[in-house]
């Protein structure tokens, strides 16, 4: 069996073996593989000639093509090449070819398979000097193929990218944009990749290498105005360097494909006009937050505004607090929102400070209307314009007027584009909580997702990331040890990875999660495995010193504390300050929303709390954030 791969440039074997040179002779492998591309795999010899013989004289050029097709004969077999009269005819598989594979896979839309055929464009390199004919069928072959990989590579790294998948979407772009560096396609394929890891700026420095005298499509116009209206970080340059630490990158979501197929599901069912309810479940530690991360970029860069806030234990004491925090944390700000009635505003303005700046009136008269009303119109009337993910974080904790808040847009904005995000722990589960869950599928359209624990072949692809310099069985061992320390949790697997990126000798440790049965919530910082402790340690150590100053502060003085109460407590302000605190949010330290920061996992602010302050500090800290 002869095997020919066209992709890229030219490799043809002999039963698995390197062929002949006869048999390699140029214008015997452009006859084999026109041949092997032509309707019905047959052609005249006039055709042949013509193809590549057209130079000579009709005797020697006749010659010519009797003295291939015997070399052809020769390998592929009597029976597999045959002549009737003037047409040459080669039987179906007498040839393998790379490129009815990738039309096979391409048809099955197989784009992980179909992928790994495609080296670069048909026969690169590849000429006949003198055989015009073959060059021009040439040119149309590369053509077709050229158009067929470059779509198989996007789809696989659009399929890659949509599963939350960055790692696998790189080898599809980097071929993709190697054989077609113009294609705008591309570049937003890579852009959002780079926006999935939180890299906004290299997405749109790429874009601007990109731009040089060049039309843009109106596709990547809308993508960068996305971009270029997310949030600005202050970071260090380090933070931006392209050889920067681990520590600085984005986790990929790993383990995690058929959840986000899900919960893309939900939103693009919202985008189309229909109020959509969707639940995250998972235990502390089991990568909640990451997940929102991941989906929210997905809605921004899709047209989508994105709003969110974390309730906490106090919350419940204070009713429509986590509607409230909706309303301070971003509401104020979406587009639209001035075309809301003048009742709306006002009531707003009287509960939120923020409503009160925006909308100053005066000497306004008493509001009526409540709350409820308030928020639904708000919320009609932005969501007419943009589609909107309204996300409540640490959901156990809202209180039950917000959850009646939430049961009436269901019932009052049915149509509305509106993605209603509830990120919750197993356990407590509000009674409201469940209503809401078991109303999914009956009258409200939504779905539940529970994020379990990461297998070995997701910590295995973690290791990969993290720490290329292990491979094969090191690589498994570390990925055993890593499940081990960290109970599968995605929060306690990264710090681990960020860790050894550091220097932490894992080896040196004792690891071994403690209690089966503890979440991560009921465990105390005595209790966990020294690995995880002496994680946090080293990512504590890589801060920046006013970072360290920040994190401890939040650690001491709270479940939830505002910016100035943490400037009042570290005496850091200004830039400073935000830069700290920017550092804390991007290295995965801190949660912010407008009511102040708040510790991603409770037991690494236990763990901060407890090892990284003196006593001294604490007094001083707790004296001064009063």
């Amino acid at each position: 069996m002869i095997g020919v791969r066209t992709l890229g440039t030219l490799e043809v074997t002999l039963d698995g073996a390197e062929a002949p040179s006869e048999l390699l002779w140029k214008k015997n492998i452009a006859l084999l593989l026109y041949l092997a591309r032509a309707p019905k795999r047959r052609s005249t010899r006039e055709q042949l000639i013509g193809l590549l013989w057209a130079e000579k004289d009709d005797a020697a050029a006749r010659q010519s093509v009797r003295e291939a097709i015997r070399v052809l004969r020769h390998y592929v077999g009597e029976d597999q090449l045959t002549t009737t009269g003037d047409v040459v005819e080669l039987a179906d598989g007498a040839v393998e070819l790379d490129t009815d594979q990738l039309e096979r896979l391409v048809k099955q839309r197989d784009w992980a398979q179909s992928t790994p055929l495609i080296h670069g464009d048909f026969l690169d390199g590849f000429k006949i000097a003198g055989a015009s004919g073959f060059e021009d069928w040439l040119t149309v072959e590369r053509s077709h193929w050229h158009g067929l990989s470059i779509d198989a590579l996007l789809r696989h790294a659009e399929e890659r990218l949509d599963a939350g998948d960055e790692l696998g979407a790189d080898a599809p772009l980097v071929q993709a944009r190697k054989m077609d560096p113009f294609s705008q396609r591309a570049l937003r394929a890579y852009m959002r990749r780079l926006a999935g890891t939180g890299d906004r700026s290299a997405a749109l420095q790429a874009f601007e290498q990109f731009t040089q005298d060049r039309t843009i499509e109106p596709e990547t116009k809308a993508m960068v105005e996305r971009l270029r209206s997310g949030r600005a970080w202050h970071l260090p340059k380090e933070a931006l360097s392209p050889d920067r630490s681990v520590a600085w990158r984005r986790a990929p979501l790993l383990g995690r494909d058929g959840e986000l197929a899900t919960a893309l599901a939900q939103w693009r069912n919202a985008k189309a006009g229909r109020l959509t309810l969707l639940v995250i479940e998972a235990e502390a530690g089991g990568g909640k937050t990451r997940f929102l991360e991941e989906l929210t970029t997905r809605a921004t860069l899709d047209g989508g505004v994105v709003v969110g806030t974390r309730a906490v234990v106090e919350d419940l004491e204070h009713p429509a607090s986590a509607m409230l925090g909706l309303a301070r944390s971003g509401l104020v700000d979406v587009p639209g929102v001035a075309g809301a009635s003048p009742s709306a505003l006002a009531v707003l303005a009287a509960n939120a400070s923020e409503w009160a700046e925006r909308f100053p009136q005066r000497d306004p008269p008493p509001p009526t209307g409540n709350l409820d009303d308030a928020i639904a119109e708000v919320v009609r009337v932005t969501s007419a314009e943009q589609p909107h993910v309204l996300i409540l974080d640490d959901a156990q904790w809202v209180d039950a007027t917000s959850y009646q808040m939430i049961e009436r847009l269901a019932r009052d904005l049915a149509r509305a584009q509106v993605l209603i995000v509830l990120a919750t722990t197993p356990e407590p589960a509000p009674p409201k909580l469940a209503e809401l869950r078991a109303r999914i599928g009956r009258d409200i359209p939504g779905a539940t997702i529970s994020l379990g624990k990461l297998d070995h072949e997701a910590l295995g692809r973690l290791v990969q990331w993290a720490l290329p310099s292990y491979s094969g069985d090191a690589a498994n061992r570390l990925a055993r040890r890593i499940a081990a320390d960290s109970a599968g949790l995605p929060l306690l697997a990264v710090e681990i990875c960020h860790a050894m990126a550091q220097g932490l000798n894992l080896e040196a440790t004792n690891g071994a999660w403690p209690h089966p049965l503890r979440t991560l919530d009921s465990t105390f910082p005595g209790d966990l495995p020294d690995t995880i402790v002496a994680s946090i340690r080293v990512g504590f150590r890589c801060l920046t010193r006013p970072a360290q100053q920040a994190l401890v502060a939040v650690a001491l003085l709270g479940d939830r504390v505002a910016t100035k109460r943490i400037s009042c407590a570290t005496d850091l302000n200004g830039d400073t300050l935000h830069a700290a605190l920017d550092e804390l949010e991007w290295r995965r330290w801190l949660v912010a929303e407008s009511r102040g920061y708040t510790f991603v996992a409770r037991i690494v602010r236990d763990v901060v709390a407890r090892d990284m302050v003196t006593a001294g500090e604490r007094q001083r800290i707790l004296a001064k954030g009063r």
